[in-house]
């Protein structure tokens, strides 16, 4: 078991997020913004980063660009998750630092594959 954040803005998106996660027996924590996703990144040190690109007070891209640099956090792996899924948005989020880039609407087989890549099954 992983403790990932979600860090979305979406209600909808965020209850789909854990539903998925939570089925594969992960803990959640939910930031609804990219200051608070730096907050709680701080306080509780997750395993894996779950990230939505369109988010208020620091995107996506500016959130995982400041994780990525900070030491303390450096070493947390981050996964996007944003309906901006263009090939050039993937090239920008891998150039903040994430280390996977998934567009919406997501699978649940593809989730649970990236995280079992990032974090394995039982963290």
């Amino acid at each position: 078991m992983a403790l990932i954040l979600v860090a979305d803005d979406s209600p909808t998106e965020v209850f789909m997020l854990k539903r998925i996660l939570e089925k594969h027996k992960h803990q959640i924590i939910v930031a609804e913004d990219g200051k608070q996703a730096i907050k709680l990144t701080h306080n509780k040190k997750p395993n894996l980063i779950v990230m939505d690109v369109i988010m208020p007070n620091s995107n996506g891209f500016q959130t995982t660009r400041y994780l990525t640099k900070d030491p303390q956090t450096s070493d947390i792996p981050i996964v996007i998750v944003s309906s901006k899924d263009q090939e050039s948005d993937k090239l920008c989020g891998l150039r903040q630092g994430t280390k996977g880039y998934l567009g919406k609407p997501i699978t649940e087989e593809l989730l649970i594959a990236e995280v079992n890549k990032l974090v394995g099954k039982a963290a």
